[in-house]
C-alpha cells in the first residue's frame, strides 16, 4: 500500500515539473543574481507598503526560499512551517506565530494576487508560485507613477539603442507594462523579450519606438513577418 502511495506521490511530483510553462524555464534561463537589488528595492517601495506586518514578514521568507535559494518562482510551503523562524509574534504570548495569524497572511497575499498555489498539497506543504512586483497588479500603478515622474522625455529621433542596452531595454518593458504587446500575457524582467516593430532585415532599428515587449512564444511565432499579421491572428483565434 505504501509503494502504492509513493508512485502516486511520484507520479505528482512529475506531471508538477511538465506544468512549469516555457517562461517559467526562461525565468530559470535569464534570472541574474545581479539585479536582486533592483528587485528588493521595488519590493519595499511598491509592495510592501501593501502589505501587512505579518503578510511582509511571510513574503519575504517565500521569496528567500525560492527565488533567492534557487533562482525561480516556485516552493513548497506550509502553515505550519511558516509558524516558526519567521517573525516574532506581536501578541507577546508566543515566540511562534499562530496557525490561524499565518493562515490568514497566505490567504491576504493570495487575494492581493503576491502569491498563488500553482500545485497539489503533499507532507511537504503547498507548491506556491512567489510572484515580483512586476507582475503584480496592485504594484503595477505605483511602478507606472513613479517612471512617468522620474522618466525624462525621451527623443525618439535619437538612434539611442533600445535593445542591446539593459536599463533602456527595462524602459520599454516598462512603457508596456511588462506584457506581451501580442497576447496581453504578463511577464517579468527575466520571461520578457524584445520584438522589432520593423525588423531590422528590412530596414529597422533599435529605437524605443520600434520595439514592442513580447513573450518568447510570440516573438518566436512572428519572426519577420509583419505585426498585423500577428495581431489579426490573434484577434481570429
Amino acid at each position: 500500500m505504501n509503494d502504492i502511495i509513493d508512485q502516486i506521490r511520484n507520479l505528482l511530483d512529475e506531471l508538477e515539473k511538465r506544468s512549469i510553462d516555457s517562461n517559467e524555464q526562461t525565468f530559470m534561463q535569464n534570472f541574474d543574481a545581479l539585479e536582486i537589488p533592483d528587485i528588493v528595492i521595488n519590493i519595499v517601495d511598491y509592495l510592501q507598503p501593501d502589505l501587512s506586518t505579518y503578510e511582509a514578514a511571510i513574503y519575504w521568507f517565500l521569496f528567500r526560499h525560492s527565488i533567492l535559494k534557487s533562482g525561480q518562482q516556485y516552493l513548497r510551503a506550509s502553515v505550519r512551517g511558516l509558524m516558526k523562524g519567521v517573525v516574532t509574534s506581536s501578541s507577546g504570548q508566543s515566540k511562534d506565530l499562530s496557525y490561524g495569524a499565518v493562515q490568514k497572511s497566505l490567504q491576504g497575499l493570495e487575494e492581493k494576487g503576491v502569491i498563488f498555489k500553482a500545485g497539489n498539497t503533499n507532507r511537504e506543504g503547498t507548491l506556491y508560485k512567489v510572484l515580483l512586483p512586476e507582475e503584480i497588479s496592485l504594484c503595477q500603478e505605483r511602478m507606472k507613477k513613479a517612471k512617468e515622474e522620474k522618466l525624462e522625455h525621451i527623443d525618439t529621433k535619437k538612434y539611442l539603442d533600445y535593445y542591446n542596452v539593459r536599463e533602456n531595454r527595462l524602459k520599454v518593458f516598462e512603457r508596456d507594462a511588462y506584457k506581451c504587446r501580442y497576447c496581453d500575457k504578463q511577464l517579468t524582467r527575466f520571461t520578457a523579450t524584445l520584438d522589432h516593430i520593423q525588423p531590422v532585415s528590412r530596414g529597422g532599428d533599435n529605437s524605443f519606438d520600434n520595439l514592442v515587449t513580447s513573450c518568447l512564444h510570440c516573438n518566436s511565432r512572428r519572426g519577420n513577418r509583419p505585426v498585423m499579421d500577428i495581431i489579426n491572428g490573434q484577434e481570429s483565434s
